[in-house]
């Protein structure tokens, strides 16, 4: 065995066997798992190559790409094992990944080529080549997977921390990635994951409404994506075929999108101006209608809850079942009984944010913070945040943090700079003093200025903006490419955010965008 202590094909069975033990979830009997590992082993041994994928596939929690791990198929389909039968990718997927699976729960990756329901001669068994999709009840969606206890949050292979693969680009065509956050039953206070299935365009997902919040002073109007990127490096990523990739904490590395600050333990306030008396405002939408008055959160309540329920019991409980809307489809109602307990929303400190699903089904999230963790351009993903998950913390029960003031502060003024300088340049360049063609620069710098001089205030609104939507994600991995399709979601305005951003027009106000001629 390998000095690291993870087996490969060249090991003995026993070796192989005991490492793959150590990573079952625990649903079934340690005789069943050892007499199906052993099974699966001695029928891998001859194929060293699919056997050394089983066991990065286990062994990494899916963070490492593998591919199929194929034994024959019977003629009804099943194996036995223990002197009981059951579909073989069922039996692994529940060893090594959701021991309360139903049969009818799993559907294979679109990369998988031996899936069990393509009925081929042979069935892939690797259990990351399988999705937990939701009980029947909830339709057609697929989105709301049931919680992997095992795997931490995953990623997938569009990133690369060896520096081997370039980061997609913004603006190339379609990149908006959902990067899942499942819980881990493992307490791995050293790592995090995520994970991703699918791209769309940054600008389907970044446009919010804004005018369900006319009580707060800082402009709003119609959003629009004009983000640009510097020229530092991306923070790399193990690049993975499987769509799975393991990430750790946040290093002191610089990032192409986002500025990485080393943090001190005791900081001064953001701000000297007093806190707003609500730290929140919540609007709940059915695809692209408002549905309701906007919910304002008491700063006295930096704990609110978002539920399906119909029996609100103060000001920190937004009670989403209580709401009638004439045009209500079917559909929209039957993701609605689903939305169950909710989210739960805690303002933490001077004004960060953090998130706990309660509910039984997946919630989807927009955060230009969770962004910046996974190393991704501001708006170009959504993050599925699955039950009891959580991204930094190793205890389940605690929440998921979405949104960090001195990030969102930070960012504020580095866009507002830019845009601020990028204008000035640009008025000189109208008023004919841009280099030419043949001068130092070129024409490269004035394309690049007008980029960044075309950042507005909506763009810089856009950081202090919270969107997740209930049960339905959005993306080409579903039929929903924006989330004004969803049937049921959010839109969180921050208000300390949007008070500081206001000092930030201010302090350095960004002139409306002139054309380069």
């Amino acid at each position: 065995m390998s000095i690291t202590n993870t087996p490969s094909s060249n090991d003995a069975c026993l070796s192989i066997v005991h490492s793959l033990m150590c990573h079952r979830q625990g649903g079934e009997s340690e005789t069943f798992a050892k007499r199906a590992i052993e099974s699966l082993v001695k029928k891998l041994k001859e194929k060293k190559d699919e056997l050394d994928s089983l066991i990065t596939a286990i062994t990494t929690n899916g963070a490492h790409p593998s591919k199929c791990v194929t034994i024959g198929r019977t003629l009804d389909g099943r194996l036995q094992v223990a002197g009981r039968k059951g579909f073989p990718h069922v039996i692994y997927t529940r060893l090594w990944r959701w021991p309360d699976l139903h049969k009818n729960e799993l559907k294979h990756v679109k990369y998988c080529q031996f899936a069990f329901d393509l009925k081929c001669d042979s069935v892939c068994v690797n259990p990351y080549h399988y999705d937990r999709v939701v009980s029947p009840g909830i339709g057609e969606c697929d989105d709301a997977c049931g919680v992997p206890p095992g795997s931490g949050l995953m990623v997938k292979d569009e990133y690369d921390f060896d520096g081997h693969s370039p980061l997609p680009s913004i603006d190339g065509g379609p990149s908006l990635q959902t990067i899942q956050h499942p819980p881990s039953s493992r307490a791995a206070p050293s790592s995090e994951a995520f994970s991703t299935p699918g791209l769309l365009s940054p600008s389907d997902a970044s446009a919010a409404s804004t005018s369900a919040f006319p009580s707060i002073s800082v402009g709003s109007g119609n959003a629009s994506s004009a983000w640009t990127r510097n020229s530092s490096f991306t923070p790399n990523m193990p690049l993975h075929q499987n769509g799975h990739l393991q990430h750790h904490p946040p290093m002191p590395l610089p990032g192409r999108y986002w500025p990485v600050h080393n943090e001190l333990a005791f900081q001064p306030p953001i701000s000297n101006h007093p806190a707003p008396d609500y730290w929140c405002s919540i609007a709940y939408f059915e695809m692209d209608v408002q549905v309701g008055e906007t919910f304002k959160v008491p700063s006295t309540c930096p704990v609110v809850t978002v539920d399906g329920y119909v029996d609100p019991s103060g000001g920190d409980r937004f009670c989403l079942g209580q709401l009638s809307n004439v045009h209500r489809t079917e559909a929209i109602e039957r993701a609605r009984l689903h939305i169950g307990k909710g989210i739960q929303l805690e303002c933490k400190g001077e004004g960060d944010v953090w998130v706990r699903c309660l509910s039984d089904h997946a919630v989807f999230v927009q955060s230009y913070y969770l962004d910046r963790e996974a190393g991704r351009a501001p708006g170009d993903a959504v993050h599925k945040i699955y039950p009891s998950a959580y991204i930094k913390l190793v205890l389940c029960s605690r929440p998921s943090q979405v949104f960090d003031l001195r990030q969102c502060h930070r960012q504020m003024q580095q866009q507002a700079a830019t845009a601020q300088a990028a204008a000035a340049a640009q008025a000189a360049a109208v008023a004919g003093n841009m280099p030419g063609p043949g001068s130092v620069g070129g024409i490269a710098p004035a394309i690049s200025l007008s980029a960044a001089a075309g950042i507005g205030v909506d763009d810089l609104r856009r950081l202090c903006i919270l969107r997740m939507s209930f049960v339905k994600g959005w993306g080409p991995d579903y039929p929903r490419q924006s989330i004004k399709e969803t049937p049921c979601w959010v839109e969180i305005h921050l208000h300390r955010a949007l008070q500081l951003l206001d000092e930030v027009l201010h302090t350095m106000p960004i002139a409306d965008p002139q054309p380069l001629d």
